[in-house]
């Protein structure tokens, strides 16, 4: 796979003006020095949407579910009763503690997880999988895409989460597990102040977009009357 062809056909099939995805991936190196984040680390969101890396650990996360949902820290003590009595994103702290048991949050080996642009990119190498934050419009197509190729009713699944979990954690377990599933997110309304009121996120594990990658030309996003009325009003 190459990163310039699957930009090349991604703005053919988009247009100029739609964001290119983010993608993120875990290692050892620091990849670029990322002040503290205080809160939900989505705050630093708009430095990548500009061309720059962040590169975060349990030191510059300052939320404490953002750390346990990366994989940096065990779950704080003070999660359960947050979410559901503070937040009341669920009816009691069992059914966050339940929830989470689910899950089965995996703790990362490695120091870092960055975010970075994808044309700042040199290659795929690495990734654990590509965030697009999209309009409605760009997500008709980007789940259109994938379902193009498979008939599976979760083929685009929506769990329950915050926006840390839906993008980071169910993805990388997708991911690691060699699964098919894309993740759409943003629905937890502590992340939605840090975008758009139009944006919702939308991600592919690379053990998917190592299939979608080959089919993105053959789906209805080239060549399709429906597709071109929305690809204009896209870049209208």
């Amino acid at each position: 796979m190459d990163i310039h062809t699957f930009i090349a056909n991604y703005r053919e099939a988009f247009g100029e003006r739609a964001e290119l995805p983010i993608a993120f991936w875990y290692s050892d190196k620091l990849e670029n020095e990322t002040e503290k984040i205080n809160g939900c680390f989505f705050k630093g969101m708009q430095q990548v949407r500009e061309g720059k890396a962040i590169s975060l650990n349990a030191d510059i996360i300052g939320c404490g579910g953002g750390k346990f949902y990366t994989g940096f820290t065990e779950m704080p003590v003070h999660v359960p009763n947050f979410v559901s009595l503070k937040e009341k994103y669920k009816k009691t702290p069992e059914m966050v503690v339940d929830f989470i048991r689910q899950i089965q949050v995996p703790r990362e080996e490695k120091a870092y997880l960055h975010f970075a642009r994808l044309d700042t990119l040199a290659s795929f190498d690495n990734v654990e999988g590509l965030l697009f934050l999209a309009t409605p419009d760009i997500l008709s197509g980007l789940t259109t895409w994938a379902f193009f190729d498979m008939n599976a009713f979760d083929t685009v699944a929506t769990p329950f989460g915050s926006g840390c979990s839906s993008v980071v954690t169910f993805t990388i377990l997708e991911n690691r597990k060699g699964g098919k599933r894309c993740f759409l997110g943003f629905f937890d309304p502590s992340v939605r102040p840090y975008f758009e009121p139009d944006i919702l996120s939308f991600t592919i594990p690379m053990s998917r977009f190592k299939e979608m990658y080959h089919t993105i030309r053959e789906s209805c996003l080239f060549d399709t009357h429906a597709w071109g009325k929305i690809k204009e009003r896209i870049n209208g």
